[in-house]
């Protein structure tokens, strides 16, 4: 079984039950399946075959998820990326990823036109109309009309009994590239294994159904939302209410209209929401879960959006590389604040010292996870496969502890601890103080060079009120921790800078102190 399979038995079993709604707009498990085969069949029109590589640029649309499902069917691998992204980040990964085809909003044509004689292996660029602009654009370079081409025709010209490629669990379905934190983006290789495992594996440990409605907000070209507010509801026959962009606006819109049942969200959309003043707690009242991710979520805003909500929030974990989670808070038993859950259903995790010996509970050591969801590998990148693929364990790179019941807790990124005069700190320790404080809104920490120490703490506070003062700031540090973990500076701001999916970015705040010290 895959994603496109399952898809097509939910079709054949339930067709007319709505796999979403967009723009208030509702579309049936029947027709879906049938616009996914069309467009397979439209794709393979073209000269698209099995093992291909297609880019996808798109944001939360139909369209997404037709081409997703479309490309798959047809056997394909398939590349999402941030369309947001700069044509330098783009044209890095189009070229690294071997890409042949493109399926990209109408509103990057202009991109298109700068890149395409750039990128010669590029054959076809397939247009999704969205309305917004009057026809194909008039372009300089007339060169790339030959190779546009329009989705919606694909879809309509399509044959509906184009039948699935005879792909296996361990092919190539998506190569997700990370955010290149370290160095240049990576291609996680991800199979249909992995995905349908993991996105199957979550839906059981979340107990998502064909009763379930999801808001879907979360980019769907990050692999949170595309397991989880995606997959994992489109192969139980739930439906999913397509946002295109967050605000807490529309999701309260969405909340009071739909009566969902599942949101999943990051943390700062978790902030965003509890500070919204016109948001009525009460429409929250059909949601069964919320599920929050991708960065660790503060345990005083857990604690406040639940009460505000009267909601249940699971704190999960994942990266790329496993497709992605490996970790829930379980429904069945106590959910504990601050923890990242146990062990989903197929995963281990295991907390490991530098030999990779599991230490004792309650120990830091970094995190390790083996699963029919850890990837093949990184695309190109053997040297980096063999560094963090081990014996089938899969190194995160996150220091992590675990307690006597098997519930694990992220202590920070091993990339991001701070060594004070020979001491460890860790961010997200001195984040939940601050996060703790009444009049702070968000918080960042990090660590920079210090002639004395080592390194030092620097801390970035967005506050509620004008009021707040570095001094008073400091002296309330003093009462939640020791002397070395203390901030040597607090810098406010008006917001801290994020990633498209809200996760705070502390290598950009990184690099703006790095270059004001040589500068």
């Amino acid at each position: 079984m895959n994603l496109t399979s399952q898809l097509h038995k939910i079709a054949l079993e339930n067709g007319e039950k709505n796999a979403y709604y967009f723009m208030d707009q509702a579309c049936t498990y029947a027709k879906l399946d049938e616009q996914v085969t069309r467009f397979a069949s439209g794709l393979s029109s073209l000269g698209i075959k099995e093992g291909d590589h297609i880019a996808l640029l798109l944001g939360n649309s139909p369209h997404f998820v037709i081409s997703l499902y479309g490309a798959l069917k047809l056997g394909a691998k398939v590349i999402p990326i941030n369309p947001i992204y700069t044509p330098e980040e783009i044209g890095y990964i189009l070229r690294d990823g071997d890409v042949k085809a493109v399926i990209m909003l109408e509103q990057l044509l202009p991109l298109a036109e700068k890149m395409h004689h750039l990128l010669t292996d590029i054959k076809h660029y397939i247009v999704c109309e969205t309305g917004q602009t009057s026809g194909l654009p008039a372009l300089g370079d007339k060169s790339v009309f030959p190779k546009l081409k329009s989705f919606s025709e694909l879809v309509s010209n399509g044959d509906v009994t184009f039948v699935d490629a005879d792909v296996t669990p361990d092919d190539v379905a998506i190569i997700l590239y990370t955010s290149g934190t370290t160095g240049k983006p990576k291609g996680a290789m991800l199979t249909h294994r992995n995905l349908y495992s993991n996105a199957s594996d979550v839906a059981d440990y979340l107990q998502i159904n064909e009763r379930d409605t999801v808001i879907t907000t979360l980019p769907m070209f990050h692999v949170f939302c595309l397991t989880v507010a995606l997959n994992a509801p489109l192969i139980s026959g739930a439906t999913i209410l397509i946002d295109p962009k967050f605000s807490p606006k529309e999701i309260f819109r969405l909340a009071e209209k739909y009566k969902p049942t599942v949101f999943a969200g990051v943390p700062t959309m978790y902030n965003f929401l509890y500070q919204y003043p016109e948001g009525n707690p009460g429409v929250f009242q059909s949601m069964r879960l919320c599920i929050s991710g991708g960065a660790s979520l503060p345990v005083a805003l857990l604690e406040n959006f639940e009460k505000k909500f009267n909601v249940v929030i699971s704190e999960g974990y994942g990266l790329s590389e496993a497709s992605p989670v490996t970790c829930f808070n379980p429904l069945d038993r106590p959910r504990k604040p601050g923890s990242i859950g146990t062990s989903i259903i197929h995963v281990e995790n295991r907390v490991v010292n530098e030999l990779g010996e599991e230490v004792a509970v309650g120990e830091v050591g970094e995190l390790v996870v083996k699963g029919p969801n850890v990837m093949k590998g990184y695309y190109k990148m053997p040297e980096e496969t063999s560094a963090c693929l081990k014996e089938n364990w899969l190194y995160t790179g996150d220091l992590a502890k675990r307690d006597e019941e098997g519930y694990f807790y992220i202590v920070d990124r091993k990339k991001d601890m701070i060594i004070v005069g020979g001491y460890n700190v860790y961010p997200r320790e001195v984040e939940e103080v601050f996060y703790d404080h009444p009049d702070i809104v968000e918080a960042a920490v990090l660590g920079v060079p210090d002639q004395n120490t080592g390194e030092k703490v620097l801390a970035y506070i967005v506050p509620k009120t004008e009021n707040l003062t570095e001094a008073h700031l400091l002296t309330y540090c003093k009462e939640k921790l020791a002397k070395y973990k203390i901030p040597s500076s607090i810098e406010f701001l008006e917001e801290l800078p994020k990633n498209t999916t809200g996760k705070i970015l502390r290598r950009a705040l990184k690099k703006k102190v790095l270059e004001n010290q040589e500068a």
